[in-house]
């Protein structure tokens, strides 16, 4: 008895152990990531955000306990290095590098003092009527408010483009769009440009190794979940705000319950 009572005993400190916080699977860590585009008193079509409703957001963000932290410091607790971040975090983005983030948006996010990473195609920086400047872009980044990061060279279709040009073709395309936007920016603005947003959300497996070996740490989607730990590092999730979305909706993109309501999926919105 006392053999089979001593092998009890250390079976059952064994399993003590095992269970133990040491041997505890690692947490996943989710963040959401919002998406925007334009900006604007009125909205003049389905991307644009009134800048009332923007601020509405942001405020209700500040009253319900939210943290707006940098795009930088939610891929690094992501990936396991940052080990702690706000219980309630969230991540503003924006894609293309429309004029109205400099003349609509910029006076928001500096009232509330968030951090907003701009995802920007550099062929039309200074060429386009409707982009800000490469001047506008530094001096958007001097209030250690903004970076600038990286949405592809012109904002292509990577399914038409695979589909009208040959392999050959094709490749060196993906490469200008991918290892050459990030060049460009690096040279404009004058830092290492790390992330990438994938134009119109459109991405391949193929698409996600060539990010990769273009030399980003991370891209993002438009799929509507919250980036994970466990995800893609080339296709992290985030959630495209419209102006059909409401403060409730917004509400649903932030507190992740929108996940549970309906499949992750992709707007159907026209740029």
């Amino acid at each position: 008895m006392t053999g089979i009572t001593d092998m009890f005993i250390r079976l059952l400190w064994i399993m003590l152990f095992m269970l133990s916080p040491l041997f505890a699977l690692p947490q996943e860590r989710k963040i959401p990531i919002l998406a925007y585009h334009r900006f604007g008193a009125e909205v003049s079509d389905s991307m644009t955000i009134k800048t009332s409703a923007f601020a509405q957001q942001m405020e209700w963000l500040k009253t319900n306990g939210y943290t707006v932290i940098p795009l930088d410091t939610a891929v690094r607790y992501l990936q396991g290095i940052v080990k702690s971040i706000p219980a309630k975090s969230v991540v503003i983005t924006v894609d293309d590098g429309h004029k109205s983030v400099y003349s609509d948006m910029a006076p928001i996010v500096k009232k509330y003092n968030i951090p907003v990473t701009l995802f920007i195609y550099p062929s039309a920086i200074s060429n386009a009527k409707y982009a800000m400047t490469w001047d506008q872009l530094h001096e958007l980044e001097a209030t250690k408010l903004f970076r600038v990061e990286s949405h592809t060279y012109w904002h292509p279709n990577f399914n038409h483009e695979k589909k009208k040009l040959s392999p050959d073709e094709y490749a060196k395309f993906v490469d200008k769009q991918l290892g050459g936007a990030k060049k460009k920016l690096e040279e404009k603005m004058g830092h290492p440009i790390k992330y990438l947003a994938w134009v119109f959300g459109i991405y391949d497996d193929a698409l996600l190794v060539d990010a990769k070996n273009a030399g980003y740490e991370m891209a993002f989607t438009i799929d509507r979940h919250h980036a994970a730990s466990n995800a893609n590092v080339m296709a992290e999730g985030r959630y495209m705000v419209i102006s059909k979305h409401t403060i409730k909706d917004f509400e649903h993109m932030v507190d992740g319950t929108e996940d549970r309501m309906i499949p992750a999926k992709k707007e159907s919105v026209k740029y």
